[in-house]
């Protein structure tokens, strides 16, 4: 019996025909949900129950499910209106993912692919075989150090090869749709003398697939100054046989394929058949000559080159060229250019080969695919994350010194290191049975760019109240349809600058930049603490909720991007500010400020929850006890002089980061320990004279959770709402059902905005209007205190200070102007993604919380 309790799916995007894993999540209204209820997948155009594996990922107070994963695997079409969730048993999986698990390895069945993991030494992957013929002979990670001297006026540079070295590995799912295999590790040099570049690396199969996801993470150690990364990159066997007319190379260009063979059947005389047979040869069909009918033509063969070596390097965003040539010690020729190449190549012979792919190919350059060997009896497939082709990774700071009132970098102290940082790259493999045609090899393209994903329509994740308070589009009256057209219009404006202001690269793809220079036609790439974002007032949060509510692919990737980069690069993962993150800087890593809240669970746990990445569950994890960091690098260090207090913190965003870390860990380990910290510091909170108004600076002992007052006055206000707050406790209110938590946030709202004189009222003189800066920044949390209070003056104060804002009275597609700077460009000269994000978060939040006192008309003001 069918409960009537269901969830439609929708795609992300329609994916192509081919077979695919998937991984999504859903989440549930508290009590709908118990552990023990079964749930069953439905192909809504088949009407047939369809194989599904259920976890979940997280759980409410009361022990009900409030997040839940799922994985199964499509169907050769995909069908275009989706699939339902029911409370139901499930179908049995006609066909499952096997794994066997020994000391040495883990023996991973799809029942079409059987791929050997290798659990010690130096290959990841021992093997991977289909049909009982051998595609991979194996995988290693492989890393190139540079090193350079000058000595008697001589500049000489050294590489040193590395190869990974597994120190752990886990099988983290077993099936049957889904097995997952997480390795550890790092590289080690080929004299065994020094380990470096720690690593991690999840493996993913799915049942009746011939792919293998791969989610693949570094971490830099080293010293930036002589510790310069030459090469970063995956290297694949492929045992190689037949004829070597019968081997096949592909590599992915702008559109289409540069496809070739070690010996292609190209000679000046290749006409007739044997132009027919060049034709089927490019499509990757097998061809056969018999001895004595085509004896001449063999004889060409044999007298035309052998191409043994080929490689594709995406040197920018802008180039690529491919290159082959015949022997190691023979020039390179140039077979082709282009553009932004597809980052998908293939090595094959008869019998099949190996095709793989990297997601953000050209977005993450310099990156690289070479194959090596193809008339040997075994061919090596190098796909890079950074090519050697290119320059060395230079991590070092941009300057020897800081800038902090000319740049409005964060610290006197210079804390520019990389060390503890780290980069997530993502790939996929094919072990095919025979070369893919161009069909074959466009639909593996499509699955690697864009991997398809299904998800919950717009209207469920708002009605289940997921990742807390924000509003469903609406344009029912003028007012509302003009805010909407804004915010469309700022998302769209950031969309096009990524590609306009070219923001990509290994380092930087995914993030914003910060501020912008009118006069040099710019964004402040050079000036300080204004260059790259690095989750400054949250545009995550933002981008995030611009999906939920629309259910756009376009704004679900450009979160991705985000997501991804903010939560590696920007972030320190061990070392001395493990669990904090670099404040906004010309580098990543080099603003003085490491603080909690540019690491925060709570800017990731969108992408979590929607996807179950495992990479982010590990960041999430990491970040747990990032409120012990703050004890050896104090945030308050240069204002509050060290005391009897282990440390000092605000009550945001440093407060409010640790407690959106201990709510993760709450609700995805029902762990009590840290719901008790945050019920501690709220406890804190409620003692102080004025609840969320006082401070915002406290003492603070880590090992208690103890906040001590330090005053009512003691610093500005508006850093403790615009950094994720009041989105991570207005989703905590949901979970602690306190009313007095929600009273003081609604109090602290609405005094937020007061004339000084009713604030006065309200703590007898005790807080100056001085530390209420940047009224837009407060709007999310005057918003819930007007809803939570009914006010009117305040809504209505709190729509003013929206609508008087430029991002509502612009419309940037509209009024970009055209301007020269290296070429010619369209720019707002007045931007700045500070309030762009918090702009337009606190519009979506106050639609959902005010929306009956908007005037139902807005008269547009010219800037």
């Amino acid at each position: 019996m069918v409960s009537p309790l269901s969830v439609k799916l929708r795609w992300l995007k329609e994916p192509a025909g081919a077979p695919v894993g998937l991984t999504w999540g859903i989440p549930w209204m508290e009590g709908e949900l118990l552990r023990e209820d079964s749930l069953a997948l439905i192909d809504i155009g088949r009407g047939e129950a369809a194989a599904m594996q259920s976890w979940p990922a997280a759980f409410w107070p009361d022990g009900s499910i409030k997040w839940s994963a799922h994985a199964a695997v499509s169907l050769d079409s995909a069908s275009p209106e989706g699939y339902m969730v029911v409370k139901s048993e499930g179908a049995a999986a006609s066909k499952k993912v096997i794994v066997q698990e020994s000391e040495q390895s883990i023996v991973l069945d799809t029942g079409v692919i059987v791929c050997t993991v290798n659990k010690q030494g130096d290959t990841i992957i021992g093997s991977i075989f289909r049909d009982g013929a051998q595609v991979c002979n194996g995988g290693t990670l492989i890393s190139i150090k540079e090193s350079i001297s000058h000595l008697s006026g001589e500049r000489t540079i050294r590489e040193e090869s590395f190869k990974s070295r597994i120190h752990k590995a886990v099988v983290e799912q077993s099936g049957p749709v889904r097995a997952v295999v997480k390795l550890e590790g790092k590289h080690r040099s080929e004299s065994g003398k020094r380990e470096w570049l720690p690593f991690s690396l999840r493996l993913y199969f799915y049942a009746g697939l011939e792919s293998v996801r791969i989610v693949h993470t570094f971490h830099y150690d080293g010293n930036p100054s002589s510790d310069f990364i030459k090469a970063l990159g995956l290297s694949f066997k492929v045992p190689m046989r037949g004829a070597l007319y019968n081997r096949h190379v592909r590599l992915a260009g702008d559109s289409g394929f540069f496809s070739e063979s070690p010996k292609t059947l190209h000679t000046r005389r290749t006409k007739g058949k044997y132009r027919e047979l060049f034709e089927q040869q490019t499509q990757g069909a097998s061809v056969h000559f018999d001895d004595k009918e085509d004896e001449y033509f063999l004889g060409l063969l044999d007298d035309s080159a052998v191409w043994d070596d080929y490689k594709l390097v995406q040197r920018s965003s802008e180039h690529y060229a491919v290159w082959k040539r015949t022997k190691e010690d023979c020039c390179w020729l140039k077979a082709a250019e282009g553009r932004r190449a597809g980052g998908l190549g293939y090595i094959g012979s008869e019998g099949g080969g190996l095709a793989a792919g990297m997601r953000s190919f050209w977005e993450k350059h310099p990156s690289g695919m070479e194959i090596h060997g193809t008339a040997k009896r075994e061919a090596c497939f190098n796909i890079w994350f950074w090519s050697p082709d290119a320059e060395a990774m230079d991590l070092r700071h941009y300057d020897t010194e800081t800038h902090v009132e000319s740049s409005y970098e964060g610290a006197e102290e210079l804390r520019a290191t990389p060390y503890g940082i780290a980069n997530t790259s993502e790939l996929m493999l094919w072990c095919t049975s025979e070369t893919p045609g161009p069909e074959q090899l466009q639909t593996m393209r499509k699955q690697m760019e864009s991997p398809p994903l299904l998800v919950c329509e717009p209207e469920y994740l708002h009605k289940t109240r997921a990742f807390g308070l924000w509003s469903l589009p609406d344009r029912s009256t003028p007012a509302k349809a003009y805010l909407e057209d804004r915010l469309d219009s700022i998302a769209a404006f950031y969309q096009s600058e990524v590609e306009q202001r070219k923001w990509y690269g290994f380092w930087d793809y995914g993030d914003f930049m910060h501020s912008y220079d009118p006069v040099r036609h710019v964004w402040n790439y050079d000036l300080g603490g204004c260059a790259w974002q690095n989750t400054e007032l949250v545009p995550n949060m933002w981008l995030w909720v611009m999906f939920l509510r629309s259910g756009r692919e376009d704004l679900f990737r450009l979160a991705e991007a985000m997501t991804r980069h903010t939560s590696e690069v920007d972030v320190y993962h061990f070392g001395e500010y493990a669990g904090l993150g670099s404040r906004h800087n010309v580098v990543h890593w080099g603003c003085g400020c490491k603080e909690a809240r540019i690491a925060m669970a709570g800017l990731h746990r969108y992408y979590y929850y929607l996807t179950s990445d495992e990479r982010i569950g590990d960041l999430m994890d990491e970040v747990k006890d990032a409120d012990y960091s703050t004890v050896n690098l104090d945030p308050m260090r240069a204002y509050f002089p060290k005391d009897e207090h282990p440390t000092h913190i605000r009550i945001g965003p440093d407060w409010a980061a640790f407690s959106s870390n201990w709510m993760t860990m709450w609700e995805r380990y029902e762990d009590t320990s840290y719901r008790d910290k945050i019920l501690v510091g709220i406890d804190c909170v409620k003692q102080a004279n004025f609840g969320l108004i006082s401070g915002p600076t406290y003492g603070y002992d880590p090992k208690t959770g103890i906040l001590t007052p330090l005053g009512d006055d003691n610093w500005g206000r508006h850093l403790a709402i615009c950094m994720g707050a009041p989105q991570v406790w207005f989703e905590l209110a949901a979970m602690l059902k306190d009313p007095v938590w929600e009273a003081m946030m609604a109090d602290f709202g609405i005094y937020y905005n007061l004339p000084q004189e009713e604030k006065d009222k309200v703590t007898g003189g005790a807080v100056s209007h001085e530390h209420f800066n940047h009224p837009v920044l407060s709007i999310a949390i005057a918003a819930f205190g007007a809803f939570y209070k009914q006010d009117e003056a305040a809504a209505r104060h709190a729509w003013k200070v929206l609508l008087q804002n430029p991002f509502s009275i612009s419309h940037l597609q509209e009024e970009a102007a055209s301007v020269i700077y290296v070429g010619e460009l369209k720019e707002i000269d007045w931007i700045n993604t500070n309030e762009a994000a918090q702009w337009s978060l606190n519009t979506i939040i106050s639609l959902e919380l005010i929306p009956e006192w908007l005037p139902e008309e807005i008269t547009r003001v010219e800037r």
